[in-house]
């Protein structure tokens, strides 16, 4: 290896990279993989895509998987606080040192190669990296953006997700459903699994004609939710999840059963809402999927009862209550409604919200307005936000409420607190991250 690194000239390096984007092709990664030795030959991948719950599918997906005392790495993005929070090994980020290696080797090939990467390639080239040095047995890889151009999609995986398809990025991916599930299904390939979650309802034609293209359609899981007789019978492999009871506080839990390929597992308990009950049922699923057999329930029940998400409905204060979830487009924040009114009832929290200036701040207000309070407008810390007095005009044709206007996430945190207020902050994970940051 050329070069040597410690963290902060890590983080320099990719924040000399291209912070956000897409490369219409797969070249690039496949150079510095290649470079690398392939290093994902030496491990097998599931890889999890869809517009939202692919970071929680990862994890669930991960913490299911190493209960067959399997060594597991989880990929995911973006980050809370640090960068190491993105390359994890058995429930636990990558040491400073390791991260630094594995950047200094991706961009140790990328100078000899004279490629350039965007973050996320150089990112995804070092975590594949990584895992190939920790001997890991498999990785679970959450996709940045889309699919076919995904620089997760260097690997092949054992079994690809899909855990659902909703209208974001739309300048990347497509402006309809079917456009962007196109895109999606690209990490559909042959000899995969594919699983397709319940958010795939209305895009399934799409995807399964991918699966029986690549032929895999014999291979296809649907994921559904159980609503007794009523429910329909989906053709092929299914598992059924059905919800027994919803959070009645911010800190609540949510029951639900599950009917997997193989077996059974009644009376699961996760502390997250009800949203996250879907997503159970997929990495059941896909962790089935890979195991090609029944997984242990009550092994299954311990991993999913120690499972916390940073920055997903999570309560960082009480009394009065703060909630941080990372939210960023209509569908994610069409669930945290639902998740706000299951745990608040008709006592109402405020809504501190910060988007960015891509996604679809319309449509985010649209879904919160009839279960919070008031609105706080905020700007995360980032080039890519919307300013919180054009966020508050959005807000006011929206609702037809004036809403508070704050300098920072800081700010609008502490003008709440200091009403006593019960709060809960969205709009992105950077605004979520910042809220974390700001309370002690």
């Amino acid at each position: 290896m050329g070069r040597r690194f410690d963290y902060e000239a890590a983080v320099d390096a990719l924040s000399s990279a291209l912070v956000f984007g897409i490369n219409p092709s797969l070249d690039g990664i496949r150079a510095i993989t290649e470079g690398l030795g392939r290093p994902q030959d030496s491990f097998d991948c599931v890889q999890v895509t869809g517009t939202n719950g692919k970071s929680s599918v990862t994890w669930f997906t991960a913490a299911l998987l190493q209960t067959e005392v399997l060594s597991v790495g989880a990929y995911t993005s973006p980050e809370l606080h640090s960068y190491i929070e993105r390359i994890q090994v058995d429930g636990r980020p990558v040491s400073e040192e390791m991260f630094a290696a594995a950047v200094a080797a991706a961009l140790d090939i990328a100078g000899s190669a004279g490629v350039e990467l965007t973050e996320f390639e150089l990112l995804t080239a070092a975590a594949l990296w990584a895992y190939g040095e920790l001997s890991v047995d498999i990785a679970v890889l959450e996709v940045g953006m889309g699919g076919r151009w995904d620089a997760t999609t260097v690997t092949e995986p054992i079994v690809a997700v899909v855990t659902g398809v909703g209208i974001d990025h739309g300048e990347h991916l497509g402006t309809t459903q079917q456009e962007i599930a196109a895109e999606k299904a690209e990490v559909l390939i042959a000899g995969s699994t594919a699983v397709l979650g319940p958010g795939t309802v209305g895009v399934e034609e799409v995807l399964l004609q991918r699966a029986d293209t690549v032929g895999i359609s014999r291979r296809a899981v649907r994921v559904v939710r159980e609503y007794g007789e009523s429910t329909p019978v989906a053709e092929g492999m299914t598992v059924r999840y059905l919800i027994t009871a919803a959070p009645d506080s911010p800190d609540g839990h949510t029951r639900l059963d599950v009917r997997g390929l193989y077996a059974e597992y009644p009376r699961l308990e996760i502390r997250s809402p009800r949203y996250q009950a879907a997503n159970v049922a997929t990495s059941i699923a896909a962790a089935e999927a890979v195991s090609e057999h029944a997984l242990n329930p009550d092994r299954v029940r311990e991993a999913l009862g120690n499972s916390r998400f940073p920055g997903r409905f999570e309560v960082v204060g009480e009394d009065p209550w703060v909630v941080v979830d990372g939210a960023h487009n209509p569908q994610a924040a069409t669930e945290l409604s639902g998740a706000i009114y299951d745990a608040f009832g008709e006592m109402y929290p405020v809504a501190i919200l910060g988007v960015l200036a891509d996604k679809d701040a319309e449509g985010i207000v649209t879904a919160l307005a009839p279960f919070v309070s008031e609105f706080v407008c905020v700007a995360p810390d980032s080039p890519r936000a919307l300013a919180a007095e054009e966020l508050a005009d959005v807000v006011e044709r929206v609702t037809s409420r004036v809403p508070k206007v704050a300098d920072t996430v800081a700010e609008g945190v502490a003008t709440v607190r200091a009403e006593r207020a019960s709060a809960v902050v969205t709009g992105s994970i950077r605004t979520a991250a910042e809220a974390r940051s700001a309370l002690p």
